[in-house]
């Protein structure tokens, strides 16, 4: 990617390649452990004032440390777990503004640990009088004091940054929530799968628990499987996902007598400083 040049018109690169850009940023410091800002500058070709707010935006996820001239990574992440948070962005945010719409003033609602979850966690914490249980300490710390929080705590996994194990389950037998949100890893015809065994049971636990249960998907969770299935799609009330989700999944899902809603998304450009 170049610098831009006095005269010269300037672009206006898209929601996804500012995004794999940063994903780029976050390879690379992941890579290094350690990098100084002005040298990131110099090696994606852009202003200090874009690498700042690409830099802001990684921090924010919790997935580097910002600190006076230079970036270093948190010790324990990957990319495999960077990818969590940073990928299909506009898509989910797409999907938070139909899963939001399913939510009441004064309702108890669950979110699991999904990353897919966690625009929808941002808008649960404007809405008044709510109770939100979930096992996620991201999703806890995002939701901050607007509402009344109730972390699952367990066996704690720093790759997904939350809680699973017989204690969190032992909590969902003895709790009744209004809604449950939920996302999972991989499905495949209608069939949902995760690659670890506790939190596949966890997400059955869920289901449960609740009144309605909706599942958030964004496209690329098709077409997939892992080591443990736990259900098919049918299990849910309602599922939400996008209209880049393939054909013959929405399919599925009908015909398991789920209801279905398609976000519609667009990934719009932004002005690219010089």
């Amino acid at each position: 990617m170049s610098r831009d040049t006095p005269g010269r018109p300037k672009t206006r690169p898209s929601d996804a390649a500012v995004e794999q850009r940063r994903h780029e940023i976050l390879d690379y410091v992941i890579d290094q452990g350690e990098v100084r800002i002005d040298d990131l500058t110099a090696r994606f070709g852009v202003s200090l004032m874009t690498m700042h707010r690409d830099l802001d935006d990684l921090a924010d996820k919790r997935l580097l440390r910002k600190l006076r001239g230079k970036v270093e990574a948190y010790p324990a992440l990957t990319m495999e777990t960077a990818s969590r948070f940073t990928l299909h962005s506009a898509e989910k945010e797409a999907l938070a503004d139909l899963a939001i719409q399913q939510v009441e003033p004064g309702q108890t609602v669950f979110v699991d640990d999904s990353t897919t979850l966690f625009p929808l966690v941002e808008r649960l914490a404007q809405l008044e009088r709510l109770t939100v249980i979930t096992n996620s300490l991201q999703a806890a710390r995002l939701l901050g004091t607007g509402v009344d929080v109730v972390l699952a705590g367990g066996h704690y996994d720093p790759e997904y940054d939350s809680c699973s194990g017989p204690d969190v389950l032992a909590l969902l037998e003895r709790i009744r929530v209004d809604i449950a949100f939920v996302s999972v890893s991989a499905v495949a015809v209608g069939r949902l799968f995760h690659p670890v065994r506790d939190y596949a049971e966890l997400k059955k636990a869920v289901l449960r628990a609740a009144n309605r249960n909706v599942l958030v998907l964004d496209h690329s969770k098709f077409g997939r499987t892992a080591t443990y299935a736990h259900g098919t799609v049918g299990d849910y009330d309602l599922l939400i996902t996008s209209e880049a989700t393939p054909t013959e999944e929405i399919e599925a899902a009908l015909n398991e007598g789920t209801a279905v809603e398609a976000a519609e998304y667009v990934e719009e450009g932004q002005p690219y400083d010089s």
